[in-house]
């Protein structure tokens, strides 16, 4: 019996792309894809990052206070220097340039730092950010000494005392309530004041009034002693009212108030 031939085996298909030899960048590739995915996704992470930054805020140069300094202090070349602010940070009326607040008058102390605007000096800017019919009204007070009482922003009101005939002086108050700006004279929150035209400052009290205060005000001096008590803030007396709305003397209001400023002179005066 012939056995039959064993059936022959068909070799396997050769695939060309199979036995070609890899070139240098493939098998480095194959090598290290692990490590170039983890740097790929860091750029793509780092890219995001970038888009979702917000861009840098423009720098500009502003003048501030190189050490704290005191109200009324004239201002010295080695007290101001320039520092870099965001410039939507940088206060409207500061200054770029130190050598243009070199002389000027602090009328209110500066911590270092802290930039130094128009209204932090003694003059026109006294009386930014006020309601726009409000007046800077200059008085004289009979007791100089009393000034170094006095910081601008502290709220006083002003009283006239008439001359009685040798007795007590009746005492009228002129302005409630009203803010001082600035004081000179020996101690005071001012000191000298070249920006008023004279050296002799002694005295002298600059206040924040409204147009019916300033005009109550305005050549006091010349109708009697005036003087000066500290207040805190709070509802306006009858003193602070325009003329048309106060009361006559003798009303409740009236009486009080005119008690208090009568009391305040015997104690300043000593009568």
């Amino acid at each position: 019996m012939t056995r039959s031939p064993a059936p022959k085996r068909q070799p396997a298909p050769v695939r060309p792309w199979a036995s070609a030899p890899r070139s240098p960048l493939r098998r480095f590739l194959d090598r290290r894809r692990r490590t170039l995915a983890a740097a790929l996704f860091c750029v793509a992470a780092g890219a995001a990052v970038h888009e979702l930054t917000p861009p840098s805020a423009a720098m500009a140069p502003v003048a501030v206070a190189a050490r704290d300094l005191a109200g009324g202090a004239t201002v010295a070349s080695g007290d101001v220097r320039v520092a870099r602010l965001p410039a939507d940070a940088v206060p409207r009326g500061a200054s770029s340039d130190p050598s243009r607040l070199v002389g000027q008058r602090l009328a209110g102390p500066v911590r270092s730092g802290e930039a130094i605007t128009d209204a932090g000096l003694v003059g026109p800017g006294l009386l930014a950010g006020s309601a726009p019919d409000t007046a800077a009204v200059p008085v004289r007070v009979a007791d100089p000494a009393s000034l170094q009482l006095l910081r601008p922003g502290q709220l006083i009101d002003v009283v006239l005392s008439t001359d009685a005939g040798g007795g007590p002086g009746a005492g009228t108050t002129l302005a409630a309530q009203v803010p001082v700006l600035w004081a000179g004279g020996p101690g005071g929150a001012g000191g000298a004041a070249p920006w008023l035209g004279s050296q002799d400052a002694e005295g002298l009290l600059v206040v924040a009034a409204r147009p019916d205060q300033a005009l109550r005000l305005a050549g006091a001096s010349a109708r009697g002693k005036v003087f000066f008590t500290l207040v805190e803030a709070g509802p306006r007396s009858c003193g602070s009212r325009p003329p048309a709305a106060q009361p006559q003397w003798g009303g409740r209001c009236s009486l009080s108030h005119r008690s208090r400023a009568r009391s305040a002179l015997r104690r300043v005066t000593g009568s």
